[in-house]
């Protein structure tokens, strides 16, 4: 792979990235939607990120699995907010690394403080917060991709040619897997001192009452 193939894989995965950019919160719907609605919303929203056309993004099946487990707070009369929608898409970008113990872990205190509220401390601002930063993280992401690419590509050199050019991508997939796997696993150590914090305090509130009802 020369210089010319770096720049078109780099022209592509920008065009990728700018394709993939992530819902606003100003796009939701500020009505209340039905489920059909809220899967039809989400399809086309992130038609983009679909691996093959006949993908889905989200299916009514999902929605009650993420209900029956806690994830997603009940709908109102079969009608979803636009706080169920954002929790929603919290969950979508959590599912593909994380396991649904572990989404509960993390969202489950955020929609029991924030959802449904409406003094400007809300999903929405929790939302805004976090993919404001998106524009910042996506230049910093091309550069660190763009460099594992150029690390790949000096890879096999002694290699024979007509092996080359797929162990160098196989060595660029090696790369962003390593990557992938010290994330997730950061991710998972934050979770768990979470939790570890959580049962301390839940703990620390028991004996507080038992020893209150001793007196």
């Amino acid at each position: 792979m020369n210089n010319n193939d770096v720049k078109e894989f780099l022209k592509e995965l920008l065009d990728t990235l700018h394709s993939m950019d992530y819902i606003k919160s100003q796009e939701v719907p500020n009505i209340d939607l039905y489920m059909d609605q809220v899967t039809t919303f989400m399809d086309t929203q992130l038609e983009n990120v679909k691996r093959h056309p006949e993908d889905k993004v989200l299916t009514k099946t999902m929605i009650n699995n993420y209900a029956k487990n806690n994830l997603l707070p009940p709908p109102e009369k079969k009608k979803y907010s636009k706080d169920h929608v954002l929790t929603l898409l919290f969950i979508y970008y959590f599912k593909s690394i994380l396991s649904i113990n572990d989404i509960k872990s993390v969202l489950n205190p955020i929609t029991d403080k924030y959802f449904g509220k409406k003094d400007g401390f809300d999903m929405e601002a929790v939302y805004n917060e976090v993919f404001n930063l998106e524009n910042e993280e996506s230049k910093k992401f091309l550069k660190d991709v763009g460099k594992k690419y150029m690390i790949a590509t000096d890879t096999y050199k002694d290699f024979p040619e007509e092996d080359r050019e797929f162990l160098q991508r196989f060595s660029f997939i090696c790369l962003l897997s390593y990557d992938v796997y010290l994330k997730k696993m950061l991710i998972e150590k934050t979770i768990d001192q979470i939790n570890a914090k959580r049962e301390a305090s839940s703990d620390s509130d028991k004996k507080k009452k038992k020893d209150k009802n001793k007196k």
